[in-house]
């Protein structure tokens, strides 16, 4: 079937057991409590998922497979000649739970290469389009164009059995995989590039190929996007985009449609599109002082000013972390050792240094700490890449590492349509006034 491929189903065969036993002796316990507030906001820290490539720490951070952000820098595969964790050695780890060597690494590579044609009826699609439209509207829209491509949809269709249902679907995760960045690299060149598009190079990397059809030719902008499809990859089960890729495929819809549905979550302003947010709002700051060198007392009003407005500040905060971001620092790293000049990735360092105090003066606020977003887009507008309404694809391409391999296991596991009960606020009320027995 192919190297990765089984040893997926030697892994997913194992853990299948596992957990068989685990629900047999106990499966009936009860893990944490809902409360009345959790249900009415967002469901906000209930515990009603399995992820098994991720985890997110609220000290530590993202921790992929038990390793965290500094420890993949260091022990994951290179480009040659790199210094930044090649993405396809982290799919690995995330796929499999071990982590890759070289060859390992070189080995995705080459089966993405080899998977990464992207019919025409796809970009005629997406041509269909206004230029006007959104990237992340183009992008999903090419996605689903891809759809037609879904091994598991025809398999499906001609009756495969559930015990085989992982098959198709590994091979539809790197599928899609594989062509995400020609989609990508095709959206951006159509919009902001007159459709002068560029054709992928078949000696580069993932993420390297991708900056090549971008037109970015620079050997650290490559390494950029080296760390960039890393450390965006996964954020454990309970985010927008993971959530919902994981729900649809409940429903076995296949990975083109279960991922097009999380990436439409991803392009809410409350989730990836706050990357874009960020370089948005540092913009609006500097032509409103005047200056692209703010002063951190200038900052400070600034931030004061947004906050007064009724505005939150984007980048920073979390619903989960206590600290700051891991993946804020290691783009910080990458910026310190790239770009120590830079304007506007001094701003953002400036910023970093005004925010916090003034958020724990609010109060309320527990985590007054930079997120991921607070930092990638000045890296990317230091190489040209100024197009911020961009970025969301970026993310998108990164994040089908994490959400097409837990998809992968998903259906290894058997995992069943996701179906929670819900209630109407008339029946809490007959639940308060003890007329409702049906929650106890």
């Amino acid at each position: 079937m192919g190297i990765i491929k089984d040893k997926f189903k030697l892994k997913a065969d194992a853990a299948n057991a596992e957990i068989k036993d685990i629900l047999k002796e106990h499966g009936t316990k009860k893990i944490g409590e809902v409360t009345l507030a959790q249900i009415y906001q967002g469901m906000r820290g209930i515990t009603g998922l399995v992820t098994e490539t991720s985890l997110l720490d609220p000290q530590d951070g993202i921790r992929f497979r038990g390793y965290s952000i500094p420890e993949l820098q260091a022990k994951l595969p290179k480009a040659e000649g790199g210094s930044e964790p090649l993405p396809e050695g982290l799919f690995h780890l995330m796929l499999l739970g071990e982590l890759p060597n070289e060859e390992d690494a070189h080995h995705i590579s080459s089966v993405w290469q080899r998977r990464s044609h992207v019919p025409n009826h796809v970009f005629h699609t997406i041509d269909a389009l206004p230029l006007s439209a959104h990237p992340m509207t183009m992008f999903v829209t090419g996605v689903m164009a891809l759809q037609t491509e879904s091994n598991f949809a025809k398999e499906y269709a001609k009756g495969i059995s559930k015990k085989d249902y992982w098959n198709p679907m590994y091979d539809d995760a790197m599928d899609l995989i594989a062509r995400l960045p020609r989609i990508a690299a095709y959206v951006y060149r159509r919009k902001y590039k007159m459709s002068e598009h560029i054709q992928p190079n078949g000696l580069l990397d993932w993420a390297g190929n991708l900056a090549h059809m971008m037109g970015f030719e620079d050997e650290s902008f490559k390494e950029l996007m080296r760390l960039y499809m890393t450390i965006h990859a996964d954020h454990e089960g309970g985010n927008v985009s993971a959530h919902t890729t994981h729900l649809v495929g409940s429903a076995l819809s296949d990975p083109y449609l279960s991922y097009a549905a999380g990436m439409n979550g991803l392009a809410g302003p409350l989730h990836g599109l706050a990357n874009q947010e960020v370089i948005k709002w540092i913009f609006e700051m500097q032509e409103k002082l005047g200056t692209d060198e703010p002063s951190k007392e200038q900052i400070v009003d600034y931030v004061k000013e947004t906050l007064a407005a009724g505005k939150v500040v984007p980048g920073y905060g979390h619903a989960v972390l206590r600290k700051t971001d891991p993946r804020f620092t290691a783009q910080m790293e990458f910026g310190k050792k790239h770009m120590p000049d830079d304007k506007l990735v001094n701003t953002v360092w400036n910023i970093y240094e005004a925010v916090p105090p003034i958020l724990q003066t609010m109060g309320k606020i527990k985590n007054p700490w930079p997120n991921v977003d607070a930092h990638s887009g000045a890296l990317l507008v230091h190489y040209g890449l100024v197009e911020y309404e961009f970025y969301t694809v970026l993310f998108a391409v990164s994040r089908s590492l994490g959400v097409l391999a837990s998809l992968c296991w998903d259906r290894a596991l058997g995992f069943a349509l996701e179906r929670p009960k819900s209630v109407t606020t008339e029946s809490v009320k007959a639940w308060l006034d003890g007329k409702d027995e049906i929650w106890e």
